[in-house]
């Protein structure tokens, strides 16, 4: 399976690590262009490579690590059509406000940007440098929660989730669980919690 990840900050670099780890094949992208992330994707190792926004979204998944800021003008070009988007952002502008969401949860929001893909809200709850860092701890695995309307998109997630190590905990529909993951406001953000 090739994920594609569009934006390579520190949640995109710690997903692509543990995905091409996982032995996923990953291709790596910003709006700069494949150029500027040649080193990045050699320090990432794997079956990870530095590619266009455009060659990331032809994958088959596609992790959205961008801010919310650009969201929405990054989603406009692109056929979202039958792919599976996992949705690891918060509604945080910059100066640390929250972003108007009208009565819905920022994946929500974001599917609707992404009409015509399955989205799952995941990898939003803990820290770049906890994400990144071995998911098998003590003898248990790291709790990773999930949420979405896709039963068969959540699986595919699930398995993504499961491969890399952690323990994925499916929370329900992006109203329900969604909201429990959101951060601010939800109550899962930040817990650091391993399965035995």
């Amino acid at each position: 399976m090739k994920i594609g990840i569009i934006g390579a900050g520190a949640i995109g670099q710690a997903f692509a690590k543990q995905s091409a780890d996982a032995g996923y094949d990953v291709v790596i992208s910003n709006s700069r262009g494949a150029e500027s992330l040649k080193e990045i994707a050699t320090q990432l190792g794997g079956n990870a490579k530095a590619g266009s926004v455009e060659e990331a979204a032809t994958a088959e998944v596609i992790f959205l690590a961008l801010q919310w800021q650009h969201i929405e003008q990054a989603t406009q070009n692109i056929n979202w059509e039958g792919k599976i988007v996992i949705d690891p952002t918060n509604p945080i502008l910059p100066g640390f406000k929250l972003a108007d969401l009208g009565n819905k949860t920022s994946s929500e929001v974001v599917q609707e940007w992404v009409s015509g893909a399955k989205l799952v809200k995941a990898f939003n709850t803990l820290q770049p440098g906890i994400l990144a860092s071995n998911p098998i701890q003590n003898g248990g695995n790291r709790v990773l929660f999930f949420s979405g309307n896709y039963d068969d998109a959540k699986d595919i997630v699930s398995g993504i989730i499961n491969r890399i190590g952690f323990a994925g905990i499916d929370l329900g529909r992006l109203n329900e669980g969604g909201k429990l993951q959101q951060f601010p406001g939800g109550a899962l953000p930040a817990l650091n919690l391993i399965k035995m």
